[in-house]
């Protein structure tokens, strides 16, 4: 899945939002690295066990993120943004979050880099999908804060949405 921290991937067209999607992670401070690291951090160098733990939380919060959306139906996130606080001062938030989409290479370049991702390949990323249709009407009907939408879109096959897209694991 392409993730891109740009709200736009060039070279691709953006056929449908899927919605915001996030992966997150507390950590606890191990009080013996702490210590560890502050006697590092007296006479300089890297901090490797610090390094190694926020390189697996990053990987992790990523992950999660992923898949969210893949849940959502999306086969790319646009403006990736990593953020982190501190709680109660032993624990630490790691929060990775975009916005899932649907990107359709458009260009002989994206087309390249989709086949190089493994798009539409066995095995590989999932097909890119075929373009979304505009819906009859000019869009989906208003909904109020908190309410489910349960009727039947017109113009979108039955279970349209309900089900994730061919080529991605099932729930």
């Amino acid at each position: 899945m392409m993730v891109v921290t740009t709200q736009d991937i060039p070279g691709w067209e953006i056929q449908r939002v899927c919605g915001e999607v996030f992966g997150l992670t507390v950590r606890s401070r191990n009080a013996f690295s702490q210590f560890g690291a502050g006697l590092k951090s007296m006479f300089g160098g890297e901090l490797q066990g610090m390094t190694r733990n926020l390189i697996d939380s990053r990987n992790e919060v990523m992950g999660r993120m992923l898949e969210a959306a893949r849940a959502k139906g999306g086969n790319a996130v646009i403006a990736m943004r990593f953020d982190t606080s501190e709680m109660a001062d032993t624990w630490t938030e790691l929060c990775a979050y975009g916005t899932a989409v649907v990107a359709v290479p458009v260009t002989d370049a994206a087309k390249q880099t989709a086949q190089a991702l493994g798009y539409g390949a066995p095995g590989g990323a999932p097909p890119s999908p075929d373009p979304v249709q505009p819906m009859p009407g000019g869009g989906y009907p208003q909904q109020g804060y908190g309410q489910q939408q349960q009727q039947q879109q017109p113009g979108y096959p039955q279970g349209y949405g309900q089900q994730p897209p061919q080529g991605y694991p099932q729930q």
